[in-house]
C-alpha cells in the first residue's frame, strides 16, 4: 500500500511539473492571460496524475489536449516539448499495462496527432517519432521483464511446493519406518515371551507406537491435501521421547544434549530425524544392545553422534535409512559418516552447520 501511494505521489509531482512547464511556455512565448493558461495547462497535465487508473483514457486526453493547445495557439510549436512530455508519460503506462496490440495502437495514435501539429518540418517530425517510439519501447520492455519475472516466480513457487511435498513424503517414510520397527520388535517379543506381564508391556508399546504413527501420518497427509494446521515440527526437545520408546523396544539408550537446545527449526528437525533413524537401525539390527546418543549444540553447528555396542554390521547399500540421513545433512552442507566403531558396534556421526 505504501509503495502504491509513493507511485501516486510521483505521478502527482510529475503532473505539477508538466503543468508548470506548459503554463510557462504559454506565458513566455505569447503572454497569454491566466484564465487561458491555467485551464490549458491543467487539461494537458492532469492525465499524468491519473494515468495508472485509466491508461488509455489518459493517453487519449493528453494527446488531444496537446493538439488543442497547439491548434489554438496557446502553445507555440517550438515549445511543444512540454505537452509531449505528458503524452510520453501516458504512452509509457499504456505500453506497460496494456497488450501489445493496444499499446501499438496508442503509439500510432499519439505519433500521428503530435506529428500533425509539429509544423510539418521533417526534423521536428522525426524527433517526435523517435521520442514517442523510444518511450513505447521502454514501456514494452518493462512489460516483458515483469511478465518474465512473474513466470519465474510462479515456476519457483511450483518447484518449492514440489520440494515441500517430497520432504513431507520423506518425513512420512521416517515416521512409518520408525514406528513399524518398534511394532515389529515388540510383536516378536510378545509372541515368544511366556510372562503375561512382558506380553502386556509389549502390546502397550505396540499400541502407543501405532497411535503415534497414525497421528503423524494424518498430519503429514493433511498438508498434502490442504492447508491444515499442524503442531510444531519435532526438534531437540523430542529426543527424550525417542530414547524412551527405543528403551521400551529393548535398547538401553543414554541421551545427552549439550549446549542450548534452541536451534533453527530445520536444523532441529533434521537432528531429530537423524537420531530417530539411527535408533530405528539399532532396534532393527542390534537389539538388545546399549546405545549412546550425544547431541552437541555449538554456535556454528549441531553435532549428532549415535553409537551402539551391537554386532557392528550393517548392509550400507540396502534400505533408505543411511541414505536419508546423508541427504538431510547434505541439505545444510554438513558432514556425515557411518560405520563400525573403533571399539565395536556401529557409529553414526553428523554435523549440521547453523547458517
Amino acid at each position: 500500500m505504501i509503495a502504491r501511494l509513493h507511485l501516486y505521489l510521483v505521478d502527482a509531482a510529475a503532473c505539477v511539473v508538466i503543468g508548470v512547464l506548459v503554463g510557462y511556455a504559454m506565458v513566455e512565448y505569447q503572454e497569454k492571460p491566466w484564465w487561458l493558461v491555467v485551464p490549458g495547462a491543467f487539461l494537458v497535465a492532469l492525465p499524468v496524475a491519473v494515468r495508472r487508473f485509466w491508461p488509455m483514457a489518459s493517453l487519449v486526453v493528453s494527446t488531444l489536449a496537446t493538439v488543442a493547445v497547439v491548434i489554438s495557439q496557446l502553445v507555440p510549436v517550438p515549445a511543444l516539448g512540454a505537452p509531449v512530455g505528458a503524452v510520453g508519460f501516458t504512452l509509457y503506462t499504456v505500453a506497460v499495462d496494456r497488450s501489445r496490440t493496444w499499446s501499438l495502437a496508442g503509439l500510432v495514435f499519439a505519433t500521428v496527432c503530435v506529428s500533425g501539429v509539429s509544423g510539418g518540418e521533417p526534423e521536428t517530425w522525426l524527433v517526435g517519432v523517435a521520442v514517442l517510439g523510444a518511450v513505447w519501447a521502454m514501456g514494452y520492455t518493462t512489460r516483458l521483464r515483469r511478465s518474465f519475472q512473474l513466470r519465474e516466480s510462479a515456476s519457483a513457487a511450483e518447484q518449492a511446493l514440489a520440494d515441500e511435498r517430497l520432504r513431507i513424503a520423506r518425513e512420512l517414510h521416517d515416521v512409518v519406518a520408525h514406528n513399524l520397527s518398534l511394532i515389529a520388535v515388540q510383536a516378536g517379543n510378545a509372541a515368544h515371551v511366556r510372562s503375561p506381564e512382558h506380553a502386556y508391556e509389549a502390546l502397550r508399546v505396540i499400541s502407543e507406537a501405532s497411535r503415534g504413527a497414525l497421528t503423524e501420518m494424518r498430519g503429514l497427509l493433511g498438508v498434502l491435501r490442504s492447508d491444515a494446521s499442524l503442531a510444531p515440527s519435532p526438534g531437540l526437545d523430542g529426543l527424550a521421547d525417542l530414547a524412551g520408546r527405543a528403551s521400551l523396544a529393548g535398547v538401553r539408550v543414554t541421551l545427552e544434549v549439550r549446549g542450548d537446545a534452541v536451534v533453527p527449526e530445520g536444523i532441529g528437525l533434521s537432528a531429530y530425524r537423524i537420531v530417530q533413524e539411527a535408533l530405528t537401525n539399532v532396534v532393527k539390527h542390534a537389539a538388545p544392545a546399549s546405545c549412546t546418543v550425544l547431541v552437541e549444540v555449538e554456535p556454528d553447528a549441531v553435532r549428532v553422534e549415535v553409537a551402539d555396542d551391537g554386532p557392528g554390521v550393517r548392509e550400507l547399500g540396502v534400505g533408505h535409512g543411511l541414505i536419508g540421513m546423508r541427504e538431510r545433512v547434505a541439505v545444510y552442507g554438513g558432514t556425515f559418516s557411518a560405520g563400525p566403531g573403533a571399539d565395536g558396534g556401529f557409529r553414526v556421526v553428523a554435523s549440521l552447520p547453523v547458517r
